[in-house]
C-alpha cells in the first residue's frame, strides 16, 4: 500500500510528498536539490494551530499558561516521534544511517521531524480542513484521554522553589561520548542540598531528568 491509499490522499501532488520524506543527507547523496526542511516548517506551524484550537475549545475555563503547557505535552519531540511510528511514517522516510553517520537518536528526532513535513504537504495539497481531519485522527484521542508524552519537571520544581524561597543549582557530573552523541549527566542542589541526579543526551534532557527525581521525592504533583 503506498502513502496515499494509506492515508486517503486523493492527490495530483506526488512530488511534494517526496519532497516531505527525503532528509539531507540523501538529498546530498543523490544530488536531489531538495529535502523536508521547508515543509517541516509549515507542518510545526499548522500542527501548532490545529492542536491549539483544540484545545481551547475543549478547556474553555483554562488559562494561556496552562494551554501552552498542555500544548506541549502533545507537539513535543517525543509525541511526534510517537506518532509517527504509530501510523508507519518512518516506513517511508528516505535515510541511511550509514550514509549520513547519524546516531540512532537522531534518527528518531528525524521521524518527529517528518511527521511534521507530511502535515506540511498535507497542508499545501489538501487544505486545512485535510489537515484538522488527520490530525484529529492521529492525535485527538491522546489529549482526550491525557497521555502524557512530556512532563515539565524543570519547570515544576522551579514553581515550588520560588513559593518556598529555595535556591535551585544544577552541576555538570560527566559529559561523555563523541560530539555528535554525548550522554550528559547533572544533578540538582536545593539550597545546596544534592536531590537528584539525572542522565540526558544534552543538558537540558539531564536536567529534566535530575529534577524528575527531585519531584518524586518532594512529591510534587505535575502537569
Amino acid at each position: 500500500m503506498n502513502i496515499f491509499e494509506k492515508f486517503n490522499i486523493p492527490t495530483e501532488n506526488a512530488e511534494l510528498y517526496t519532497m516531505a520524506f527525503t532528509h539531507g543527507s540523501y538529498s546530498t547523496l543523490h544530488d536531489l536539490g531538495y529535502d523536508y526542511e521547508r515543509l517541516e516548517f509549515l507542518g510545526d506551524s499548522v500542527l501548532g494551530v490545529i492542536v491549539s484550537e483544540y484545545l481551547y475549545k475543549k478547556y474553555p475555563e483554562v488559562g494561556e499558561g496552562k494551554l501552552t503547557k498542555l500544548r506541549a505535552n502533545y507537539v513535543c519531540q517525543s509525541a511526534l516521534i510517537y506518532y509517527a511510528h504509530e501510523i508507519g511514517l518512518n516506513e517511508y522516510i528516505q535515510i541511511s544511517a550509514e550514509e549520513s553517520h547519524l546516531t540512532k537518536n537522531e534518527v528518531l528526532s528525524v521521524t518527529a521531524d517528518v511527521f511534521e513535513s507530511f502535515l506540511g504537504a498535507i497542508f499545501l495539497d489538501q487544505g486545512m480542513e485535510f489537515a484538522k481531519e488527520y490530525i484529529s485522527d492521529v492525535i485527538f484521542k491522546y489529549i482526550d484521554e491525557e497521555k502524557i508524552f512530556f512532563a515539565d519537571y524543570k519547570s515544576a520544581i522551579k514553581e515550588y522553589a520560588d513559593a518556598n524561597e529555595i535556591e535551585i543549582t544544577y552541576e555538570v557530573l560527566s559529559e561523555k561520548g563523541v560530539p555528535h552523541d554525548k550522554t550528559f549527566e547533572m544533578s540538582i542542589l536545593m539550597d545546596g542540598q544534592l536531590m537528584g541526579i539525572g542522565k540526558g543526551r544534552n543538558k537540558k534532557e539531564a536536567e529534566q531528568a535530575a529534577s524528575k527525581v527531585a519531584i518524586e521525592k518532594l512529591n510534587i504533583k505535575v502537569f
